[in-house]
């Protein structure tokens, strides 16, 4: 299973994608026979380097945020 195919998130697979919904629309004998498997483990990797790029920028960006918060509270201590 995969997430929802067209979303903000997912503009970089935007031709892979394409190409899946292409396939599907040939019949469901073709992909009953394994005709869109190829361009479907594409569309999978393609999401999850895509996964992959979002949450490594989401961690370090927690990360900014977590020593921002560790100094604020450094700076209250010592004030108080």
């Amino acid at each position: 299973m995969h997430p929802h195919l067209h979303t903000k998130t997912n503009r970089g697979c935007e031709e892979v994608m394409t190409a899946l919904e292409d396939c599907h629309a040939q019949g469901f004998i073709h992909k009953l026979f394994g005709g869109c498997n190829n361009i479907k483990t594409q569309v999978n990797k393609c999401l999850r380097a895509e996964r992959l790029e979002r949450t490594a920028k989401n961690r370090e960006s927690a990360k900014e945020k977590r020593e921002k918060t560790l100094a604020m509270w450094k700076e209250i201590d010592e004030n108080s």
